[in-house]
């Protein structure tokens, strides 16, 4: 019998292996790895624009006389399009039920300098995500769970809109954002093509607690975005387990590259295995490929119960909510603003030369 390497034995638990980044390289290296999906954020493209190596593609596109703005969605699509055709036969084998590139609606819609009402922001997140999403099998669109973003779920689900909904942190929040699709679904002609990811971000829950709860033991400490993710991954699976659904609606365990230099990078990615998604950065995978760790089921494990019953007394979730929310909500929107910064310098660059 073939050994596995550490991220084939991860593939072999259950998991399903998403790389967060939409670098085409990387996506060719991690999908030899065993990775069957990706993500992009404005990070991500603004990360690849700095290397130089899309200078061609951009000069082309300020010669079409796009606007920063315009470029930085065209760059986004293309780089997503390439991805999706190494990931399509995946989403063709497994039925629609795996292979997705997902791809983050625009950010600022959610900046608080700009202050746009509620409504209005649910109204463009329902009209970008149809955009994007329109003519594509295994694009995912990447709805924010905020206000805004979670009241345009049901619509676009509605739609035939496949949707992963990031920036949760909470249980709340992953019970608005499910009801919300699953009312979307139920208003569909058909059940077979609907599939709906729930991006919960774990090791940003850990930062938080270090801030905010000095106080937890050294043992529940930097464990709260572990057993936080899997209560609300066990919640995931009881609701979903009675409706017959073709496709599986699933948890993405998100923001798994450990913060603290003293973690192994493999701390949240053997957390999780054996269920779901994770989508993991590529530093992240690479040091878990060089670990030679084989991994087991461990997603419905929790640490020794009396660490969960001091989490389930100390932690205010609500709190956390509030706190990691306002936090994202900046993450969100100002990398939008850096990229189309570069844009902007690019363009200036790319005159003089």
């Amino acid at each position: 019998m073939a050994i596995l390497t550490p991220l084939q034995s991860l593939v072999a638990t259950g998991t399903k292996l998403w790389l967060d980044s939409v670098d085409p390289d990387l996506i060719k290296s991690n999908r030899a790895l065993g990775a069957t999906g990706a993500t992009s954020n404005p990070i991500i493209i603004a990360d690849l624009i700095e290397t130089g190596r899309f200078d061609k593609d951009l000069g082309r596109l300020m010669n079409e006389g796009l606007s920063d703005e315009d470029i930085a969605w065209r760059l986004t699509d293309m780089l997503v399009r390439q991805a999706q055709e190494v990931f399509l036969p995946v989403w063709q084998e497994t039925r629609g039920d795996n292979g997705y590139v997902s791809f983050e609606l625009d950010p600022l819609l959610e900046d608080p300098a700009r202050n746009l009402p509620v409504a209005e922001r649910t109204r463009q997140y329902i009209e970008l995500g149809k955009k994007w999403a329109a003519g594509h099998k295994n694009r995912m669109i990447k709805v924010p769970n905020t206000d805004g973003g979670a009241a345009a779920i049901e619509e676009l689900v509605a739609a035939g809109v496949t949707v992963n909904v990031t920036l949760t942190f909470s249980p709340r929040q992953y019970i608005r954002a499910r009801d919300a699709a699953w009312r979307g679904a139920q208003r569909r002609k058909s059940l077979d093509g609907f599939k709906s990811v729930y991006s919960i971000f774990v090791s940003r829950v850990d930062v938080y607690t270090e801030q905010h709860l000095p106080q937890l033991s050294p043992q529940a400490q930097g464990e709260v975005g572990i057993v936080n993710a899997k209560n609300i991954w066990r919640m995931n699976q009881r609701f979903w387990a009675d409706k017959k659904l073709p496709l599986k609606q699933e948890i993405i365990f998100a923001s798994t590259g450990t913060k603290k230099p003293e973690d192994p990078p493999q701390k949240y990615v053997a957390a999780f295995a054996g269920s779901d998604i994770e989508t993991n950065p590529p530093a992240t995978n690479e040091a878990v490929e060089k670990s030679g760790l084989t991994f087991t089921r461990q997603v419905d494990q929790m640490p020794p119960q009396a660490v969960v019953d001091e989490i389930e007394q100390k932690v205010n979730l609500q709190h956390m909510e509030e706190v990691l929310m306002e936090e994202g909500i900046k993450k969100f929107a100002d990398p939008q603003k850096a990229l189309l910064a570069q844009i902007a310098q690019k363009r200036r660059e790319l005159k003089k030369g």
